[in-house]
Parts: C-alpha cells; structure tokens; sequence
C-alpha cells in the first residue's frame, strides 16, 4: 500500500499547474466561506484570455475574487452565489454576480442529483498523518461538492482550524487529484457588531421567551449575533447549541458559562454547526475542540433533525415583512441582499419542537441614504422576494414588541403587525389594512 506522503508528494502541483485541467465551459465551484482557494483562483485569473463560459459557484465569499474582478465582461467567468456575503452583493450590484436560490438543507442534493461538477477547488487544513485533510469551516456542504466533482483540487491553508465532525468533515488523499501549497494571509475576521439600541431592545423582548435549558440556532446576519451575545449576559444557563453557523455569539455564551450542551436531547454536551464565520478567538475555540462538531447542512438543518431537539429556538432576521404576514429577508424590492439559507429549515424544526419556538427578527424601520426613515412592515410586497410564506410565520420581534402569528386569521396579523411596527407609520398602516380589507372595526388602533 503506498505511503500517504507519498500520494501527497506525487499529487503535489503549483496553483498554475493544477488550473491547466479547467477547459472553457466548465462548472467550477469554490464551495463556501474559509473553503475559498485564493491561490487557485488567482491561478486561474491568469488563465482568462484562454478560457471562454467558465462558470464558477461559491457562497459567502469574502473576496477578492481575482477571476470575477478580472473579467467585468463575463466572457470568460461567470460566478454564481448560493448566498451573498457582503462582497458578492456589491459584485451582484455591479452585474458581476447572480444568486441562485437554495434552501440550505437541499444544497448538496441539488449537486447529487441535478448539477455538473467539472472541478471543485478549496482550502482544507494540512494533511494528518492518516491521509485526511479537515473540511475545516466549510464542512457542512463541502464534502457533498466535492464527491459530485470530475476533479478535486484541495488548497492547503496552514491557518484553517481543524474542527472535529460527527461525520464528512475530512476528505483522504485517495479522493483527491491535485494538491497546491502557498503562504496565506490570515484567515478574514467578522466580529461581532456593535448593537444599536434597537438591536438590544429586540434582544431584550426575546430572552423572556427562552427558558434554561434550550437549544440556540442563531441565523445569519448581525441582529441574530447581537441578540446571541445579549443572552451571554443574561440569566439564562446550561444552553445548547444546534445551529447552521456558529459565529462569535457562541463563544461569548461559551465564555460566560451559558453555553454546556447539558440538557439537549440530542448530541448532549456537544456544539453541533455546519459553517464557522467569525473571529479569530473564535477560530481558536473550535479548532480540535471535542466539545464542538461540524456535520453536513443536509442533516444539521434537516427539520427531521431539529424537531428532535426539545426547547429549540431559532432567532432569524429579516429585511421586511408585510401585514400578511409574508417575510422578505434576502432582497429589497428586486436588489438581492444575501439569501434564503436556513431560515425555513429552522422555522419548520424549531415550530416542529417539543417547547420549540422560531423568531423572526428585525428594526421597526430604516433610514435610506438621504435619512429618510422608512417602515420595515408593509403594507403588501411589490417584488421583493418572499423568503416565508405566511403560512411558516410564527413569531415576529421588533424593538416595540413580539407578536405571534401561529392561527391568526388575516384581519389578526394585521392588528398584530401594526403593533409593533415604528408608530410613525402605524395610522398609514392601518388605512392601508383597511383598503386591503384585512382590518376589523374593532381592532385596536
């Protein structure tokens, strides 16, 4: 049997070398956040003159991508995102980048049963001494791409932590054809925001709802991190973690003694996420940390899953919700923002819980560029993207209130909605209701 440092050495190629197997035409994917090859796409950049219809996928990439920012034709790549960092919406913004809707759960199904491969190129952690490289951060979809792929090409990234896994955290030398090494820049931070006062008011409405003991999924975005690190402070403890990504509001509930898995039904005593984004003392606390695992989306955020978890709560943002009820949480008007992720998974598992609950959060208002100031309830969307229907809608938190919309009829909602909409606009809310006959006489006003 050949040595695996022998396979490593005979697979071993510079990042040139290893991007002449990609032809014109081809599916390229980059999987998702840490996992970006920044060598490889680089390498591949150099190529654009030779290379026509590239077409690469990837999600919450942090950038630069040298291919995309190469290229403002698309002539030779064209790249797609399954959820939009803030990078890729500015690249979106520019032309340069076209989402592609997904539910997280069914990321990598989408690959088993629908789509092409050709190459897939990512960074993993060295290789140990039994021939595994560690999916690292991007573990929860990366091993379901890269078993689609005619190719793999793995970029080694001495920074990347190695986070244990229940399961397809780590691809061997035998399942990969190329190898590229170089120096990195250390890996990118996204700490934790400073909250607004309308971030802390929202938090302080939901921690009542928690009871000790419970299960946090906390989402992507801000509001979701700011609310976890209020609860670090809070008086809540032996809390658990059951989550599609861990960002730094666990390790601050870590640290303040919240965090011990004690009480979950399932995986107790263990942080269970399927991405890891945040900072560096973050990146520290998971790597070869046995008390926190990485699994694949397809099982971390199956509702089957998370319904098995009691006291789960799920705490989402959103960009907007109407007075049916409808949320919009991944685009303004048609301006894409970032992405459905998992939000319906975790509306459906968390409501599917025993004492479960799923919060959908966001500020009353907004102030657009020039300082008007603008509701965040609406009447009725007029093209933007519905990310919930009405019917998956259960709780809904502003900074004046949580409201539930679990049975409400239409004329309900409404009332509801309004209460905890910015008083500024309730009145227009409610003529508006009316026009909709979605309002009662007798609701409050």
């Amino acid at each position: 049997m050949k040595n695996v440092y022998q396979s490593y050495q005979e697979k071993l190629r510079t990042p040139d070398e290893a991007v002449q197997i990609i032809k014109s035409g081809d599916w390229i994917d980059y999987t998702t956040n840490l996992g970006f090859p920044a060598l490889l796409d680089e390498a591949l950049a150099r190529r654009r003159d030779e290379l026509y219809d590239v077409k690469i996928r990837g999600n919450l990439m942090f950038g630069p991508l040298k291919t995309v920012e190469s290229d403002p034709t698309r002539e030779h790549f064209m790249y797609n995102s399954w959820h939009y960092s803030a990078y890729e919406r500015r690249l979106s913004d520019q032309g340069l980048c076209n989402y592609i809707p997904m539910i997280f759960r069914n990321l990598v199904p989408y690959y088993r049963h629908f789509l092409t491969v050709n190459v897939a190129m990512m960074c993993v952690t060295p290789m140990d001494k039994h021939g595994f490289f560690n999916l690292s951060c991007a573990a929860g979809v990366a091993k379901g791409i890269l078993d689609k792929a005619d190719v793999v090409i793995l970029e080694v990234n001495e920074h990347l932590p190695r986070i244990c896994g229940g399961f397809d955290e780590c691809i061997h030398i035998d399942e990969v054809d190329f190898v590229v090494e170089g120096e990195h820049a250390p890996l990118p931070q996204f700490p934790l925001g400073e909250p607004s006062a309308e971030d802390i008011m929202i938090a302080d409405q939901i921690i009542p709802y928690i009871v000790d003991g419970a299960t946090l999924q906390l989402g992507i975005g801000d509001l979701p991190n700011v609310i976890g690190a209020r609860i670090a402070q809070s008086d809540l403890k032996d809390l658990g973690m059951h989550t599609e990504l861990c960002g730094d509001a666990y390790y601050e509930m870590y640290q303040a003694g919240k965090l011990t898995n004690r009480f979950k039904n399932l995986h107790t005593n263990k942080s269970v996420t399927g991405i890891v984004l945040g900072s560096q003392t973050l990146y520290d606390w998971v790597d070869q940390n046995p008390s926190v695992t990485i699994s694949p989306l397809e099982y971390v955020n199956a509702p089957k899953t998370i319904s098995k978890i009691d006291n789960m709560i799920s705490i989402n943002n959103c960009i907007a919700v109407d007075l049916y009820g409808q949320i919009s949480s991944e685009s303004a008007g048609t301006r894409h923002i970032s992405g459905t992720g998992g939000q319906l998974d975790y509306l459906t598992g968390a409501a599917m819980s025993r004492g479960g609950k799923a919060f959908i959060c966001m500020n009353s208002s907004h102030r657009s560029k020039d300082g008007t100031l603008h509701s965040c309830v609406l009447p009725h969307f007029n093209g933007d993207i519905i990310t919930s229907p009405r019917s998956q809608a259960y709780f809904l938190a502003t900074e004046y209130g949580v409201v539930n919309l679990t049975g409400c009829t239409t004329w309900e909602r409404a009332e509801k909605l309004v209460s905890i909409a910015h008083p500024d606009f309730r009145d227009d809310l409610i003529k508006e209701a009316q026009a909709q006959n979605i309002w009662r006489q007798s609701n409050k006003r």
